[in-house]
């Protein structure tokens, strides 16, 4: 699994062929969420309050860098990588 991004002691990854709805996973200190990239909310599993909203923090502000990743992974190209949170 591509790693996007990495901030704070959170990884962000995505899945090549991954089922939709497009999202992508975020994991820290042993637990692990799935966020929609169009809705930013949980799909399944959960973080930290404070690390979930770092995550949707820096998601809000690169959702079409996210979208272009998305598209990329479930075409098996390299989907890059995301600048992190500062």
């Amino acid at each position: 699994m591509p790693e996007l991004s990495r901030f704070y002691g959170i990884i962000v990854q995505i899945y090549y062929n991954d089922h939709a709805p497009p999202h992508f996973h975020a994991r820290y200190q042993g637990q692990k969420v799935a966020i929609g990239i169009e809705t930013l909310a949980a799909l399944r599993g959960r973080l930290p309050p404070r690390a979930q909203g770092l995550v949707t923090e820096w998601a809000s502000s690169r959702q079409e860098e996210l979208r272009e990743a998305w598209r990329k992974a479930q075409n098996s190209e390299e989907p890059g990588k995301i600048t992190p949170l500062e």
